[in-house]
């Protein structure tokens, strides 16, 4: 049903998964193709159950779910740390739900039902989840844009006939960073490389029948943001569309059954037997991939209409004082409760609106205006989308103007999760969570041996096990789930700061771990799958 839109029918009932149609995040995401003229009174009314993965905007879009879905549907709840989600679906007249317990499958009229739960700081930052269904006969995992690192307990749940699974780009980075036009387009080739090695990860993790590029790419219609569709100008961006995907894909593993996926493409599958229906005849589907600026441009204009109604949407700037005492009075408090985020940052963050620049000072916990001081991290963002997240008081800045894209960054040094980490945490229920969350993962005491180095088992950043994510090549270790790198010689984490490891040399590599002093971790309980010719564990296992 377009981006991560699914709707499954089996012999246990039918679900509507993800239903996106409006633009998002201040206009600037669309489906990629034009998912807008499918017959979404259909579906909605015919749904058993409804699954909305996140509350992110391109999963969750309340003008659909208001007009199209009936309100008797029965909520698949993931299992979330906080209420939001149910919350927000309450109030759009959605009564029934099954409540579900992360990893545990649940069975209702013959079809089991797993929700995998994702709860770190990184994910969204509290919340995020797939959706496995088994019918008896098959067994379908809806990963969406999901990064599951108990993937043995998915397989646990039953072997995978239909992987649907992301595969783009779902970030600001690097596009939105002043760097040399050079220096973008490298890190946005590593992103998109990267982006493709952790799906491949998961491919082979999950040994699909069958596997379905879906939950992307977003494209940008608004004149503005138009030279971000794609892989962009001179390839600045990041944001591969299924046709690309496939080709790579072709190319590492031609032994892998993967399909196009299309708005209104219907696969029937039976076990591992699948055929895949497409709306679109083979010229349609040439067309939008080898003409996609045309195509776009025709898109833009049917939407030309819902982007003019959303820029007239957004609340008037606000400007000096009144701009920081709004914020100020809202932020301070939170940062006196944010001890973790606030060492974790660790400097000021310099906020520049229109023509006001504040400093969001994180050791002295206060909100000011910016005296001239040298701010490590600078966000230069346009004022009538903070007034209107003011007004809305947006509890998640990241799921409304950063994934817009309408802002410019620049830091000095590495990235800092914890900058990103406040600016979705804008409120006590969210900080609370997540201060205990880094409380929670301060006592990591596990150590696991890779190639000839002893190192913690959990990632700094996530919590992977490093045992199945974890690659070493001279002295640095990568965890391949999101491309964090650490020196190990030093413990240092050279993608952010704050996230040391504890590592040490090993002269038997065969030798029983014991603790090690050096560096910093957290602890985590997820596993995931080895790969990688660098991995103490074997390669890639054979397909079934």
């Amino acid at each position: 049903m377009g981006h991560a839109g699914l709707f499954i029918e089996t012999a246990g009932g039918s679900v509507l998964c993800d239903p996106w149609v409006s633009p998002a995040f201040f206009g600037s995401w669309f489906p990629f193709p034009d998912n807008s003229d499918l017959d979404w009174d259909g579906y909605g009314r015919s749904a058993d159950y409804l699954y909305v993965s996140h509350l992110h905007r391109d999963h969750f879009d309340p003008v659909v779910l208001r007009r199209h879905v009936r309100k008797e549907a029965t909520v698949l709840l993931p299992d979330f740390p906080t209420d939001e989600l149910e919350c927000e679906l309450r109030a759009l007249g959605f009564t029934r739900f099954l409540r579900t317990r992360s990893g545990v499958p649940v069975e209702r009229d013959g079809l089991r039902m797993m929700v995998t739960a994702l709860t770190g700081p990184g994910d969204g930052p509290i919340g995020d989840s797939a959706l496995s269904l088994d019918d008896g006969e098959t067994v379908l995992l809806n990963q969406n844009d999901a990064h599951p690192l108990d993937t043995a307990a998915i397989r646990e749940f039953g072997g995978v006939h239909a992987h649907f699974m992301q595969f783009s780009g779902a970030i600001w980075w690097p596009m939105v960073y002043r760097l040399p036009h050079a220096a973008r387009r490298q890190f946005a080739e590593r992103k998109r490389r990267g982006q493709f090695e952790r799906a491949v990860r998961y491919i082979d993790a999950l040994q699909g029948a069958h596997v379905f590029p879906n939950s992307g790419p977003p494209c940008f219609l608004d004149e503005e943001l138009f030279h971000l569709n794609g892989t962009g100008e001179d390839g600045a961006s990041i944001f591969t569309d299924q046709q690309e995907f496939l080709s790579a894909l072709a190319e590492q593993r031609p032994d892998v059954p993967a399909h196009m996926w299309l708005p209104g493409s219907v696969a029937k599958v039976r076990k591992s037997d699948c055929e895949v229906v497409h709306r679109y005849n083979s010229h349609e589907i040439t067309y939008l991939f080898d003409h996609k600026p045309q195509y776009l441009r025709a898109y833009a204009r049917r939407r030309q209409p819902e982007l003019a109604a959303e820029r007239d949407s957004r609340a008037p700037s606000l400007r000096g004082d009144e701009l920081l005492a709004a914020l100020k009075d809202w932020w301070e408090p939170l940062l006196a409760r944010a001890n973790r985020i606030c060492e974790g940052v660790g400097g000021p963050l310099r906020l520049d609106v229109d023509d006001t620049s504040l400093v969001v000072d994180f050791p002295a916990r206060q909100v000011r205006l910016w005296d001239g001081e040298r701010c490590r991290y600078t966000l230069s963002v346009p004022g009538d989308l903070v007034a209107t997240n003011i007004a809305a008081r947006e509890n998640d800045w990241s799921n409304s103007l950063l994934l817009s894209l309408r802002f410019s960054a620049e830091r000095v040094g590495p990235y800092n999760e914890f900058v990103y980490t406040f600016l979705k945490c804008l409120s006590e229920e969210r900080i609370d969570y997540v201060e205990n969350y880094y409380a929670s993962a301060d006592d990591d005491v596990d150590d696991v041996v890779i190639d000839d180095w002893q190192v913690q088992r959990r990632c700094p950043h996530l919590r992977a096990d490093l045992t199945d994510f974890g690659t070493i090549e001279d002295g640095v270790l990568t965890c391949n789930l999101h491309g964090w790198m650490f020196d190990l010689p030093s413990g240092q984490c050279l993608t952010s700061d704050g996230h040391d490891i504890r590592a040490s040399r090993t002269a038997d590599p065969t030798s029983d771990p014991a603790p090690s002093e050096q560096g910093a971790g957290r602890e985590g309980a997820l596993t995931g799958s080895p790969q990688g010719e660098r991995s103490r564990r074997p390669g890639r296992p054979s397909r079934r």
